[in-house]
């Protein structure tokens, strides 16, 4: 990943470089629910996978979330929100996996729509990472995996404290959310 920039300086007449190194010696994939109910401050439920620079793949041989640990996500929302969840996801191979295509059928508490192909604009879930990307990751060269670990993770706990960020990233979809009225109204 190739640092993003922002303001910088140097000196008069010399144009500023940035180097990094070419070669990727570790991965860290990130995942994340942007949890909105109607009267209560959103929040920001992730997980991160730091992947092994020597083989630079779990134990399952993938470089990425597999279905397991999309599965093991939602459940921790569960028991955290305590509350059924209604899924918005992308229409990334992984969430239409058999495995969390059955894990999703077992449960009653879990109601998934997919947004349509091509459709990043009406994921909350974009937003985040693009905050995060253009405030704890500008103009940083990260020496190895870890120290992207700890950037990711300093950032995104302090967006989990900033509903207000959370609500925006909603907002900035056009989506809103749907509640049932009750008769008469």
């Amino acid at each position: 990943m190739t640092p993003p920039t922002s303001r910088t300086w140097s000196r008069r007449g010399r144009t500023p470089v940035i180097r990094v190194r070419g070669r990727s010696r570790g991965r860290v994939s990130v995942a994340a629910l942007c949890c909105y109910r109607p009267g209560e401050r959103s929040r920001l439920i992730y997980r991160y996978i730091l992947h092994e620079p020597c083989r630079g793949m779990t134990k399952s041989g993938r470089r990425s979330f597999a279905w397991t640990d999309y599965r093991d996500l939602i459940s921790a929302a569960h028991q955290q929100l305590g509350a059924p969840l209604v899924l918005v996801w992308d229409n990334l191979n992984t969430h239409r996996a058999a495995g969390l295509r059955d894990f999703v059928a077992e449960h009653d508490w879990i109601t998934i729509f997919q947004l349509p192909s091509y459709a990043p604009d009406f994921n909350p879930v974009e937003g985040i990472w693009s905050s995060l990307r253009r405030s704890h990751q500008v103009n940083t060269a990260f020496i190895d995996p870890k120290h992207l670990q700890g950037a990711l993770r300093q950032g995104l706990r302090q967006i989990q404290y900033r509903s207000d960020l959370i609500d925006g990233c909603l907002a900035a979809t056009g989506l809103t959310l749907a509640t049932s009225r009750p008769e008469g109204q």
